[in-house]
């Protein structure tokens, strides 16, 4: 039974209302034919499930279907499964027409033409090409600069180094430009030998500055150039004391010129100046002690100067022709246990007999200036090593062909010239 309705309508409330709203004053296909309102009533209500038309499946060789023809629906793909049966689980519209191209939402955007993307402000893309052939060039030959690679005949590249990573022509060229460097002035002009010892640190300090910049650490490079070349003046002469008091002089200058940059990372700063003013300028002054020797002090240069290039010489042949035993792999893996006997051998023959000619010392103390020599070059060239694997850098700079910075040069030499001059300042007295 139907309640009255409480403010006075005479019409019933409930189950019988209208069949559908009122109509919309615009066109609402959705709304008044498959929207929420298009509801059955009365007797329809309870009538049972009415028999709803099914669309026939298309076979995939039939041709398609008119979308507006009230045929098909060409837009209710999945309607039909694969097996040709009809599946109204997917039919979610209702009966009704299927929507048209205006009725999706992407309808009233503007086709995109050519002419509306800005192109012209991207550069034209060439293609990469073969070079032009030379015109007056008979067929068949190629190019300068341009070999075809076979079995037989690798591919043109970049000349190969050796097996120690080098080089070699370049390597073995600029190593005697740098003894000519050095050995004139030695035995014609000491002070200009001074110069050309002076020159090598102040390289050396700033290839060690540049270095240490990739940790984060800043060190001044004036007061540790200046630095250096005081210690070298002291030690020519004044001697080993005043060597020590210029690297006094030099850390303590670094550490004022350091202040005026404020405290940030002044103690990772000063580490650094310190390493480097002991490493470069302080052990190079010990070739200024060396050549400031009275009467002999070039022919202590020189034993020194040829020890470590037998040292360097001896284990690189030694290396490449019988090395297979890594000696410091995490550091140095090219250097190898027969390339150290080879090094320390070729010292020690080399300089008992130097060191017989040169001072008439007894051959086997020469030979043990030459082992003791190497071993200080050896651990000279694996400290640098270090260094270099812990900064993260190959050479210290490619300053010199062949052999990288001029650092890689003088690692040898920083170490081996303390032992030499400590060893000659024993060996030479004693036996006069």
């Amino acid at each position: 039974m139907s309640h009255p309705d409480p403010y006075g309508g005479a019409e019933p409330r409930g189950w019988d209302r209208p069949e559908r709203p009122p109509a919309l004053p615009w066109p609402e296909r959705d709304v008044e034919s498959t929207g929420p309102w298009n509801r059955q009533s009365g007797a329809d209500l309870y009538a049972g499930p009415q028999a709803r038309p099914r669309p026939t499946a298309r076979r995939y060789d039939e041709p398609a279907l008119d979308p507006y023809d009230g045929h098909g629906d060409p837009y209710d793909r999945h309607d039909v499964d694969r097996y040709g049966a009809y599946d109204d689980r997917y039919d979610r519209r209702g009966p009704g027409r299927p929507p048209r191209d205006d009725d999706m939402p992407t309808s009233s955007l503007p086709p995109v033409r050519d002419d509306d993307v800005p192109t012209s402000q991207f550069p034209a893309v060439r293609e990469v090409s073969e070079p032009e052939r030379d015109p007056q060039r008979p067929p068949g030959r190629r190019q300068p600069g341009r070999r075809r690679a076979s079995a037989d005949r690798p591919a043109t590249g970049q000349p190969a180094s050796s097996r120690a990573g080098r080089n070699l022509p370049a390597a073995i060229g600029v190593g005697l430009g740098l003894g000519a460097l050095i050995l004139i002035p030695l035995f014609f002009y000491l002070p200009a030998f001074l110069a050309v010892v002076a020159g090598a640190i102040g390289v050396g300090i700033w290839e060690m500055a540049r270095a240490v910049r990739r940790s984060g650490a800043h060190p001044p490079l004036v007061p540790l150039i200046a630095g250096g070349v005081l210690m070298i003046g002291l030690a020519w002469y004044a001697g080993p004391d005043a060597l020590s008091l210029g690297l006094l002089v030099t850390v303590l200058g670094t550490m004022i010129w350091r202040l005026g940059d404020g405290p940030a990372g002044f103690q990772r700063d000063l580490t650094a100046a310190t390493l480097i003013a002991v490493y470069v300028p302080f052990l190079g002054g010990f070739a200024a002690l060396l050549a400031a020797a009275p009467d002999d002090g070039h022919l202590r240069v020189l034993a020194t100067l040829v020890a470590v290039v037998l040292s360097d010489t001896g284990g690189y042949a030694a290396g490449v022709s019988f090395g297979k035993h890594p000696m410091a792999p995490s550091i140095s893996p090219k250097k190898s246990w027969e390339g150290f006997a080879g090094s320390v051998s070729a010292a020690a023959v080399g300089s008992a007999v130097l060191i017989w000619l040169l001072f008439d010392v007894a051959p086997w103390w020469g030979a043990l200036f030459g082992v003791a020599v190497s071993v200080a070059a050896v651990l000279g060239d694996l400290g640098e090593s270090m260094i270099k694997r812990d900064l993260g850098v190959k050479d210290m700079s490619n300053l010199l062909p062949g052999h990288g910075g001029l650092m890689d040069r003088l690692d040898s030499i920083l170490f081996a010239v303390p032992t030499a001059y400590l060893l000659l300042a024993v060996f030479v007295p004693v036996v006069s």
